[in-house]
């Protein structure tokens, strides 16, 4: 019978070269780590026989035993010998569990020990492409990168034998195992099939979404062209600067918002919008798309303008609430406020509710603005729809609550200085000091008190 052992021979050296070994090297020329790693498993074997043994005697002892009647000799003579027979068949059970438990992790060593693809140097590279450079400067860096690459590494050999062993084997339901539980392997990426060829199904989509995805056509790229080189570094309303002015009134502060927001409409309206306008007055704007598919070709351009005016507003708002951190006041619009006297009252002039009306009032205004920008299909036809550029609820709602929080915990020191004033000398304008005099004056008093 011809085997890997009579095919491969062990290496046996000629009588003249053991002669001359001391009794450690021909021990250690005749050392075989396969002995140990059998040994190592037959003796987890024996003891694991032993614990299912013990078990197994345990629930046998704990039964209720039968009770012992002297007068019978023959019913406990067979009593006996129906202990031994479920003896006999609670072994031949620990045996064939043992059996199965061997068979397993014999299994189970030869599949784990068989080599892994060692993971590719390009996936690595294609890792690393992915971090910033400036993340991998310095030495302390370049340490770093060295472990965690090491790290995806040992993850990725740790992973496919995992894989391997799952795929190769299965585990049996038998006591003794409960140890060996893996953990589940990754499932498939959802809506991913590779039990079939892909490529024509492949090919067949993609024709069909360049058919019908205008977003590819040459047109849509260079309206985003033109939203890019308009809106990237533009603003509806900047008042990053106002603190550099000085304090300003409420009421200018609220003009300077209208006015900016007009302003700023007419610019884009006059450059931006004229620029979409004259691409769709050439005739090249629409090649490639079919006489049924033009109202949807005009439906993504309309869909396109409104989001670069939506961001564009958005952006807006969001750096103007910005202004308003409380983190970085460096930014922070200066508001003049006076202390009046009327009608017997202390009070600041604007008022906390004023003030706070006009700052949310450059939100409503930022909301307000590019609502009638018409669609170029309208536009082209004489038609009244406009873009939808409609700020979204979510962003009003977060720049109104976070400018009200701001605005309260700014306005906690002025709030804390007038209480404190008007404690002190309120007494004085409130009728309160000149009550206390003309009471003085009714009473009879000496001229030691009136002095």
């Amino acid at each position: 019978k011809r085997t890997l052992r009579t095919l491969f021979r062990p290496t046996v050296l000629p009588s003249s070269v053991t002669t001359d070994l001391s009794p450690s090297q021909k021990k250690l020329l005749t050392y075989r780590r396969s002995h140990e790693q059998q040994e190592m498993i037959d003796q987890i074997l024996i003891d694991r026989a032993l614990k299912v043994c013990e078990k197994t005697m345990e629930e046998t002892c704990h039964r209720d035993p039968a009770p012992a009647i002297p007068e019978l000799p023959s019913i406990v003579r067979n009593l006996s010998r129906s202990l031994v027979v479920h003896k006999h068949i609670y072994v031949l059970r620990a045996l064939t569990i043992l059996s199965f438990q061997a068979d397993y992790l014999f299994m189970k060593q030869c599949v784990q020990s068989n080599p892994v693809v060692p993971i590719q140097q390009q996936w690595l590279q294609s890792v690393l492409a992915l971090v910033p450079q400036s993340l991998m400067e310095g030495k302390d860096r370049e340490l770093l990168t060295q472990e965690l690459l090491g790290e995806i590494v040992r993850d990725y050999e740790k992973s496919m034998k995992r894989c391997v062993l799952r795929r190769a084997l299965i585990k049996p339901d038998v006591e003794g195992l409960e140890e060996e539980e893996e953990a589940p392997l990754p499932l498939l990426p959802l809506g991913l099939d590779f039990s079939s060829s892909w490529r024509k199904s492949f090919i067949k989509a993609k024709n069909q979404i360049l058919s019908t995805l205008h977003t590819v056509h040459p047109t849509m790229k260079t309206l985003q062209d033109f939203g890019y080189a308009a809106f990237s570094s533009f603003l509806v309303v900047d008042f990053s600067s106002s603190r550099l002015k000085g304090a300003t009134d409420y009421r200018s502060f609220r003009t300077d918002a209208s006015l900016s927001c007009s302003k700023a409409e007419e610019d884009i309206m006059s450059t931006w919008y004229q620029r979409i306008v004259s691409l769709f007055t050439q005739k090249e704007a629409l090649d490639g798309v079919k006489l049924d598919q033009v109202d949807s070709f005009y439906n993504c351009v309309a869909m396109l303008l409104s989001n670069q005016l939506k961001e564009l507003l958005g952006r807006t708002t969001e750096a103007f609430v910005k202004l308003f951190d409380p983190e970085d006041r460096s930014h922070l619009p200066l508001f003049k406020m006076d202390l009046t006297l009327e009608e017997n009252n202390i009070e600041f002039y604007p008022s906390f509710k004023d003030l706070e009306a006009s700052v949310l009032f450059v939100v409503d205004c930022i909301g307000e603005t590019l609502q009638n920008v018409p669609t170029i299909r309208s536009w082209l036809t004489g038609g009244t729809a406009t873009v939808d550029a409609e700020l979204p609820n979510h962003v009003r709602q977060w720049a109104t609550s976070t400018l009200k929080k701001s605005i309260r915990d700014n306005l906690e020191g002025p709030k804390e200085h007038f209480e404190s004033y008007v404690e002190r000398y309120g007494w004085l304008v409130d009728g309160t000091a000149e009550a206390q005099i003309e009471r003085f004056e009714a009473e009879q008093h000496s001229f030691d008190e009136y002095t």
